[in-house]
């Protein structure tokens, strides 16, 4: 018994490895842990019985926390955009606009990721909607079916880094700080990735040139009646809409100046960016408007397309994260404008129906329930464990490792790198990161850059083989049995599950990279967040006492006489007497420097 006592801690850490190896569920291997525990520990003297009756609390706590409340807004907004057709429509679309370069199909699936990632945040809609519509198409034109699963896998986990990501919401309430910082920490890296996925698809194609083949010409449709491919007047608008973009976001403190009517020097980055676009995309959109009212036929078909299909989805994204990155609204007021938002698109597209939107509202029930079942069995566990004294252990596990701050960074990465093949994002979030989070503050580590570093290194758990999520979606759509192509006629041979590991293993490979790239050079996350103010009191208190008068000198009192005297009295000299009771002021500048004292402290 002096053993378990002595070991308690490790113990219940250990046993809870045992409850999920087993393959008890995840929600209830924590509550089941934390209560057998919690009881052992109330039998043995180690915890007192008083220590339960604050579950309740804790559980209602759960229940009132707002944040929370913005992850089924995003999961809802995700699953209309997807069942309305809106991932099919920019599928087709850049994919007619980079399919004429070799490995263009594989760029389009990246920049539409991205651009679903920044829409829906659900990895699950993102892989089985491209799965479905540019797996098929890869196939058909000869794409390496290594690749093309890869970069369909990878695509569709840019969802749990880029903005409204589910797994930052996690993360952002586990660690205690604002999720909206937690955005703005990752929108720089989230991008950063898409474009290492996008230059590992260009040198394949310079290296490897019949694994990723241009569309042949019969296969791109939006061509004009002259035969000529219309990229031109695309080209145009790209460059009007980017240069008033650039121009905008030069002069954007002049318009905060104009607007708020005082000077402003500096604008944030995030919101330079998200503002600026935003101005760029409404150009475009209102010039390809007023092309089509007035039939001036100055955009071609596919300039046409590209900007109708690309517009809405851009101003939705406006709508969710600028608000978010602008203060306006915050991150749970986002996604429920971001929900309605995804209703606008679809009843105007006119692929809202009741059938739509009862398998919306199911799936998203399911997943807010399977978050809150997690987040009630880890709240038990982590009760226990913190009344047993468990985050002090781990801190002296953890801070005792050689290395100071570089040493804790790279066993942590390892450790998750390595639980991320059995566990998912959200159980990594509610087991892991309240044991690491003290532990990193305690180092002098940011909490803000730990989450975004932790998230980016998540994402590899979605890409693990064999048990990586993403994989697993893609192979419930990618075809099993060879199959005929309905324009070819050709037999397709299926995409075997060995094929989507391997084509896993170099995105996996460049996340690590971007994990690596974080630790190296911090400014990653850092610069998209807000400058902090710092003040310096010395030199404050300095100035305030440069700017105070100067105090007279101090000025003896009369001595009183030895028998009164109508004289002497108060109010004799005709001067007004002081208040009764008054007292002799102070000093003021002794006043002063007691505040500033106290404001050091």
């Amino acid at each position: 018994m002096q053993f378990i006592a002595q070991n308690f801690a490790p113990l219940m850490f250990a046993g809870l490895i045992v409850f999920l190896l087993i393959g008890f569920p995840v929600a209830f291997s924590l509550g089941a842990c934390g209560l057998f525990f919690g009881f052992l520990g109330i039998e043995l003297g180690l915890l007192p019985e008083a220590l339960l009756q604050a579950l309740p609390l804790r559980l209602f706590g759960i229940m009132q926390n707002d944040t929370l409340l913005a992850i089924p807004f995003f999961t809802l907004m995700g699953l209309i955009l997807e069942r309305s057709g809106m991932a099919e429509d920019l599928l087709d679309t850049i994919g007619q606009l980079f399919g004429p370069v070799r490995g263009g199909l594989a760029l389009a699936v990246i920049f539409v990721g991205a651009l679903l990632a920044a829409t829906t945040g659900v990895v699950a809609a993102s892989v089985i909607s491209m799965g479905l519509i540019s797996l098929p198409i890869m196939l058909r034109y000869g794409y390496d079916r290594r690749l093309a699963s890869g970069v369909i896998a990878a695509s569709g986990t840019l969802a749990q880094i880029i903005p409204p990501s589910l797994v930052l919401i996690i993360m952002a309430d586990q660690l205690g700080r604002s999720v909206g910082d937690m955005y703005k920490g990752a929108f720089v890296p989230g991008f950063m990735l898409t474009a290492m996925y996008a230059g590992y698809v260009v040198l394949l194609a310079l290296f490897k040139p019949k694994w990723v083949p241009a569309l042949p010409i019969e296969a791109r449709i939006f061509r004009e009646s002259n035969g000529s491919s219309g990229l031109r007047s695309l080209l145009a608008l790209t460059v009007i809409s980017a240069g008033a973009a650039v121009y905008f976001g030069r002069r954007i403190a002049d318009v905060h100046t104009w607007w708020t009517n005082t000077p402003v020097t500096s604008v944030a980055t995030d919101e330079t960016i998200v503002v600026s676009m935003c101005v760029g995309v409404i150009l475009a959109f209102v010039i390809a408007v007023i092309n089509r009212l007035t039939r001036m036929n100055l955009l071609s078909r596919i300039a046409e397309r590209v900007t109708f299909v690309l517009i809405p989805p851009l101003l939705l994204i406006f709508l969710v994260l600028g608000t978010i990155f602008l203060g306006i609204a915050t991150p749970t007021e986002g996604g429920a404008m971001g929900a309605l938002g995804a209703f606008v698109m679809a009843m105007v597209r006119g692929r809202l129906s009741m059938a739509l939107l009862k398998q919306a509202l199911n799936t998203t029930t399911k997943l807010s329930c399977f978050v809150v079942f997690i987040l009630i069995g880890s709240t038990i566990f982590s009760l226990v464990f913190q009344g047993v004294d468990g985050p002090r252990w781990v801190e002296h596990l953890l801070t005792g490792m050689p290395g100071g701050q570089l040493g804790f960074l790279i066993l942590v990465n390892v450790l998750i790198f390595f639980l991320a093949f059995f566990l998912d994002f959200f159980e990594l979030s509610f087991i892991v990161v309240p044991l690491l989070a003290p532990v990193a503050q305690k180092l002098g580590i940011d909490l803000i850059w730990f989450g975004v570093l932790l998230a980016v290194n998540m994402q590899t758990s979605f890409m693990h083989p064999p048990f990586g999520f993403a994989l697993f979606y893609l192979r419930s759509v990618a075809p099993n049995k060879p199959y005929t192509d309905r324009l070819t006629q050709k037999t397709i041979a299926p995409v075997t599950t060995m094929e989507i590991y391997w084509g896993a293993v170099p995105f996996v490979l460049i996340q690590i990279i971007m994990v690596g790239l974080i630790i190296a050079f911090p400014g990653i996350v850092s610069s998209g967040l807000d400058k902090q103010e710092t003040f310096d009191l010395d030199k404050i208190g300095t100035q305030m006492q440069a700017d105070m008068p100067q105090a007279a000198p101090e000025v003896e009192p009369p001595a009183m006489p030895s028998s009164p005297d109508a004289s002497a009295l108060p109010g004799a000299s005709g001067e007004p007497a002081p208040a009764p009771g008054a007292a002799a002021e102070d000093d003021p500048m002794k006043a002063m420097q007691e505040s500033i004292e106290k404001s050091k402290k």
